[in-house]
């Protein structure tokens, strides 16, 4: 009677642990609609993000801007999945990263802080309607901040009789 006690009791714990690790790893696969290849135009600029799919808890980034035909920032930027939460490092230009932890996240936006780091305090993404995403970075308050609205960029290895 001990030992079938015993060993229902185990079989609990690794239901349990594995329902878990499910539910950890569907966090960060609730970011999907961030992969891809995300581009914003403006005058004399190109700034870019390529997402990766979630793959071992992580999802990877690089971003770029390019002014007038020069590369002039890079980042190198991850979400990981730490326990039932995640987390965003940035590192511009190479740095040793920066976290922010999981403030809040939605269907459609997720937003990342760090109130010790002078500037952004916070890092929104939003899913738009119209398929675009809107990046946004901002101060504690929410006042001070810049907008990137992203567009999906086109696949530039695609011939247009593959379209």
């Amino acid at each position: 009677m001990k030992t079938t006690t015993l060993g229902f009791l185990l079989g609990l714990v690794l239901l349990g642990s594995a329902l878990a690790d499910a539910q950890n790893e569907s966090r960060i696969n609730d970011l999907k609609w961030l992969i891809g290849s995300w581009r914003m135009e403006k005058t004399d600029r190109v700034i870019e993000e390529q997402w990766n799919a979630p793959t071992g808890g992580v999802m990877l980034a690089v971003g770029r801007t390019v002014k007038n035909g020069k590369l002039v920032e890079f980042e190198f930027l991850r979400i990981e999945q730490r326990g039932d939460s995640l987390v965003y490092l940035a590192q511009p230009g190479g740095q040793p990263p920066t976290e922010f932890a999981l403030e809040s996240m939605t269907p459609s936006e997720v937003v990342f802080a760090n109130l010790l780091h002078d500037f952004p305090k916070r890092i929104r993404y939003k899913k738009n309607a119209d398929g675009s995403v809107t990046a946004r970075v901002e101060d504690d308050t929410g006042k001070k901040g810049q907008d990137f609205i992203y567009k999906q960029a086109l696949d530039k290895s695609k011939t247009e009789t593959d379209r």
